[in-house]
């Protein structure tokens, strides 16, 4: 957690003012005139005039049933099994699961409502302060990262800036999109609308769950590695230069052990670049306990509130840990499970062809998806801790960025360019030493063994989906999933927009 002290009532004016956005000349500061806020460098006063665009982010990122489920169901990491009646849901996990996601499906209405929030408050925050180069910038290129997260999952969709005022924008095609958040981090010409070189007007200070010019290297980064999927060109040596541009900082480093980056207090760590910023008080929404426990697991940890036994890894993913790779231990809950006064933990309800019995053991092993998956199967998700007594909402904060990522992403598109590159081999060898696992030797440096070690590395954090559609793996069959159509590798537009929006145009195959 990294919470700002300064200027409260300044921001309190702001969320004020954002909205009645209707009325843009409303003159709401008690402390900064309007017209001294425009022209301010203050980093203080700057940071809180953002600080509501950060806000909108917490949103649903780190909770059930939006962006982060979708990404993490439809991977080969996890799934929510169907426990009888539990955690039906109307068929929609197992669907995404399968690949059999449908445009009504809510999980893919609320990814596409949290992007587009997002967007309009930033649009709203730029109607009313773009007059302000710096925090322009810093609204722009974190608009253009959201826009990463839409063209990513969804393919084709609007462009809306604050200047949009067509209501109902059409589709674009996903090349414009990748054009559109490379200009507006870069500079140059869009659709007639000219972006300054924001990179460059970002602050180069290592500041704390905003936009800075290192996590705008990382927005690039990840739009360049991802270019033959976005736009089918490739982009390696670009990804690659960004990825350099953020480790040439020397801002940012691998933090000592690898759990260092998911404790409750992972303010401190060394590698996060860029996080969404949890508080179980103040910024609520990051509910991982509850998504992921037995509900047993409220004694393992106290738990405020009892947990939901829904979501867990694949028996496969699990077992592509190495039993000496620290990661393994770090980001799974498995095996016997205990009280925290280490009482052993009986579910009287377990069903009567669990081999395990009453004692709550996660096994790695899920006997179905559906409908009768034992209530204790798969091994939980336990990369973040879960502190004893802790509510709903946990206060560890979640990495989006980290620096392991960017060290990752540079061998990958060295690796690409040059599957020879011993420079790419050394940096995928900094993250396995931190995981206590053997280096690989060059003739290792295989496609596949990148793949899985990013897996490994990024378990749980969202990157995997993107992960297998570049490496051309996320068609593939897996257990309780056939092979999938490539039209699967985009989500579908959400049945609600279209019903409202007549402009926009259904990805293919739905």
């Amino acid at each position: 957690m990294n919470k700002m002290n300064k200027f409260v009532i300044v921001l309190a004016a702001l969320m004020g003012f954002v909205t009645a956005c209707e009325a843009p000349d409303q003159e709401v500061f008690d402390e900064i005139p309007r017209e001294d806020a425009l022209g301010t460098t203050n980093p203080d006063a700057l940071a809180a005039f953002a600080a509501s665009a950060y806000r909108q982010l917490v949103g649903t990122w780190g909770g059930h049933n939006s962006l982060w489920s979708l990404q993490e169901v439809a991977s080969d990491e996890m799934v929510i099994a169907q426990k009888g009646a539990d955690w039906e849901d109307g068929g929609q996990w197992i669907r995404v699961h399968r690949h059999q996601y449908l445009p009504s499906e809510q999980s893919v209405g609320n990814g596409w409502g949290y992007c587009y929030t997002a967007i309009g408050n930033i649009n709203n925050l730029l109607k009313s302060f773009g007059g302000n180069a710096l925090l322009r910038s810093e609204l722009e290129v974190t608009r253009a990262m959201i826009y990463l997260w839409l063209i990513d999952a969804y393919g084709n969709v609007p462009i809306i800036t604050e200047e949009t005022t067509d209501t109902t924008p059409p589709t674009a095609p996903r090349a414009q999109v990748y054009d559109f958040i490379e200009k507006s981090i870069i500079g140059g010409t869009f659709a007639g609308k000219v972006f300054a070189n924001n990179l460059a007007n970002l602050s180069a200070q290592k500041t704390y769950a905003t936009m800075n010019r290192w996590v705008a290297n990382v927005v690039l980064a990840k739009l360049y590695l991802n270019a033959q999927v976005y736009k089918g060109a490739q982009e390696w040596q670009k990804a690659a230069d960004a990825c350099q541009v953020v480790i040439g900082s020397g801002l940012y480093s691998l933090a000592p052990t690898f759990k260092d980056n998911f404790v409750t207090n992972n303010a401190g760590s060394p590698e996060n670049i860029f996080v969404i910023n949890y508080d179980e008080n103040n910024a609520e929404g990051f509910n991982l306990p509850q998504m992921t426990g037995h509900y047993l697991t409220q004694q393992t940890f106290n738990l405020t509130d009892q947990p939901w036994n829904g979501y867990a890894s694949l028996e496969a993913f699990y077992n592509s840990f190495e039993t000496a790779d620290a990661r393994r231990g770090a980001s799974f809950l498995v095996g016997p499970q205990f009280s925290s006064g280490g009482v052993r933990l009986r579910d009287l309800s377990a069903e009567p062809g669990d081999p395990d019995g009453q004692d709550l053991t996660f096994t790695p092993e899920i006997n179905m998806l559906a409908p009768n998956s034992f209530r204790q199967a798969g091994a939980r998700v336990g990369k973040w801790e879960f502190r004893l007594g802790a509510r709903p909402s946990l206060s560890n904060d979640f990495p989006i960025y980290r620096y392991a990522d960017v060290l990752l992403m540079r061998a990958e598109a060295l690796w690409r360019i040059n599957p020879a590159s011993a420079e790419a081999l050394t940096l995928v060898n900094q993250v396995r030493a931190r995981a206590g696992v053997a280096a690989f030797l060059a003739a290792q440096m295989t496609a596949d063994n990148l793949l899985a070690e990013r897996g490994r590395e990024m378990f749980a954090e969202g990157h995997r989906r993107s992960d297998l559609i570049r490496f051309g793996r996320y068609n593939d069959p897996w257990w309780e999933k056939s092979a999938s159509a490539t039209t699967r590798n985009l989500f579908p537009i959400p049945q609600g927009q279209l019903l409202i929006n007549p402009d926009l145009v259904q990805n293919p195959g739905y």
